[in-house]
């Protein structure tokens, strides 16, 4: 595996447990449909959650968070609607949410930043 693939795979996982920490359930990884991927699907209570993970490993190229643009966040409203008419009957509401990754590797940990309602 590629460091870039395992730089996401890891983020990702990171990511999962600091939404099952923040109290959502997650429902679905790396979830896929002819028109692209969806990294997280959680449940908040009855709000089905798309989650869109971004994982650096320095802020060089810009931050994690920076890298969620206008386009990709249509693109995953797009995407969300998809999940929705694919499971039909789970939850009654719908939200985007962003969770932003840095690895310090200095420091030896992950900072985390998780902005919710994104794609409002």
């Amino acid at each position: 595996m590629a460091k870039k693939d395992e730089l996401g795979r890891h983020g990702e996982d990171v990511a999962a447990e600091w939404c099952e920490a923040q109290g959502l359930t997650v429902l679905d990884r790396n979830w896929r449909c002819r028109e692209g991927e969806i990294d997280l699907v959680a449940l908040d209570v009855d709000e089905v959650v798309v989650v869109e993970v971004k994982t650096r490993s320095g802020t060089g190229w810009g931050t994690a968070l920076e890298a969620v643009t206008p386009a990709k966040l249509t693109r995953l409203r797009r995407l969300a609607g998809a999940w929705v008419q694919a499971h039909p009957g789970v939850g009654t509401g719908l939200r985007i949410d962003v969770v932003g990754i840095t690895i310090e590797r200095c420091r030896g940990h992950e900072r985390i930043e998780h902005v919710r309602g994104a794609g409002a």
